[in-house]
């Protein structure tokens, strides 16, 4: 009867450290992907104080600051639309690097085309008169 009871005692503490140690690891891969997921988020966002670097590259005080808030945002369950959001809203759109297409931006992605198109017609409008 004591050996029985001492091999259900191992039994239970073997469970309870299968269960442990199963724990620790969805703790560590979801720490992981919060941390991949802010790198992803940093590295479309502009360093307002470098402005040339992305928060991801950059080093400052503000840098540091918005990596920890993101950091902290995705803890709290918001989604990578929902952090740019919020930023947008708070910095204007000039922090993104990828903008997206909008009406205020619709210059800026139509021009090179337009630009593009242009030259293309004088050039083939100059080797016409000769020929």
């Amino acid at each position: 009867m004591f050996m029985k009871s001492k091999r259900l005692l191992i039994i239970k503490i073997l469970i309870i450290f299968i269960l442990i140690s199963f724990n620790f690891k969805n703790v560590a891969v979801s720490s992981d992907f919060s941390e991949q997921q802010t790198i992803n988020i940093t590295k479309n966002l502009r360093c307002l104080i470098c402005q040339g670097q992305t928060i991801h590259e950059s080093n400052s005080d503000f840098a540091e600051s918005m990596k920890k808030y993101i950091k902290s945002e995705l803890e709290n369950g918001k989604t990578n639309e929902e952090i740019f959001s919020s930023l947008v809203k708070k910095y204007g759109q000039w922090i993104m690097y990828d903008p997206g297409i909008s009406r205020n931006t619709l210059l800026l992605w139509t021009l090179p085309l337009l630009l593009f198109l242009i030259g293309g017609v004088i050039i083939a409008k100059k080797i016409f008169r000769k020929i």
